[in-house]
């Protein structure tokens, strides 16, 4: 068995063995294929989509799944106790939660698969989702150029992640003061996105939004990438700040279809972390 805290954790053919699990589930493959087995998910209140996502497809393929809010974790009780106890029932945890070394920890611990569902570090399930998804619109997803735009956090560090395992060519636009290390930055949006064809936004912090004032993608901007880009607004995202209502309304919106194969490439990570 096998767990999913980063997409670094993966080799690029795992990763293609996910997507080609993921077409498998979409063609009815795998039916039942969870019958009897129990998946204990952590996530908070908030959650929308990836918890949607996951429970659905426990659901679907035979599967039932427990739900704990994440605080549970914060117990006095050693995490180690915790997980030696529990791996006498439970075939899996799918965890978000703030901290990745309460996951690493899980992990460490047990011998059940954790899965991240996100951390302040990381989102993989969404990313590799959205990989998924470009593999399906594209004749070589690996060899086109990105530009993520927004502050160094946790959607950012996955498109990171990304790069690295898949060997993208990624970049990144922001104001000073909130670049990733390693990476190659711009801080001019119209600068950035020329020769671009995937531009990625995560939503802006908060206390940041003053500085990313000018960092705003619209469609004027989107016109100055290569013909055909796309653009993928990871969610939630909110227009009038990363993002512009008329950007969202235009064809270089990935549109929600896009977010359409979350369930599926989920399923596929669960079933390839528990039987691998």
């Amino acid at each position: 068995m096998k767990s999913l805290l980063r997409l670094t954790d993966l080799a690029v053919d795992e990763i293609y063995e996910i997507f080609q699990m993921a077409d498998e589930i979409k063609a009815g493959k795998y039916t039942n294929a969870l019958n009897g087995k129990t998946i204990l998910l952590f996530f908070p209140d908030r959650s929308i989509r990836t918890r949607v996502t996951f429970e659905k497809g426990i659901d679907l393929l035979g599967g039932k799944s427990m739900l704990f809010s994440p605080s549970v974790l914060d117990k006095r009780e050693n995490i180690r106790d915790v997980m030696k106890y529990l791996e006498n029932w439970i075939d899996a945890a799918i965890v978000r939660y703030p901290d990745i070394s309460m996951l690493e920890k899980m992990r460490k611990y047990s011998e059940m698969p954790i899965i991240n569902a996100m951390t302040d570090e990381n989102h993989p399930c969404e990313i590799l989702t959205d990989l998924y998804s470009l593999s399906k619109i594209r004749k070589d997803f690996r060899k086109e150029k990105y530009l993520f735009c927004g502050a160094n956090g946790n959607i950012g560090l996955g498109w990171k992640e990304a790069a690295v395992t898949m060997a993208l060519d990624l970049s990144q636009c922001c104001p000073n003061g909130y670049e990733m290390e390693g990476i190659s930055v711009y801080h001019n949006i119209r600068e950035a996105v020329k020769g671009k064809d995937i531009i990625c936004t995560d939503s802006i912090p908060t206390d940041a939004r003053a500085d990313f004032k000018n960092f705003q993608i619209t469609e004027e901007i989107m016109n100055g990438a290569n013909s055909g880009a796309v653009l993928n607004p990871c969610p939630p995202f909110y227009c009038g700040e990363e993002v512009s209502e008329d950007v969202i309304a235009s064809a270089y919106f990935a549109g929600y279809e896009f977010k359409k194969s979350l369930l599926e490439v989920q399923q596929a990570v669960i079933l390839y972390c528990l039987t691998r």
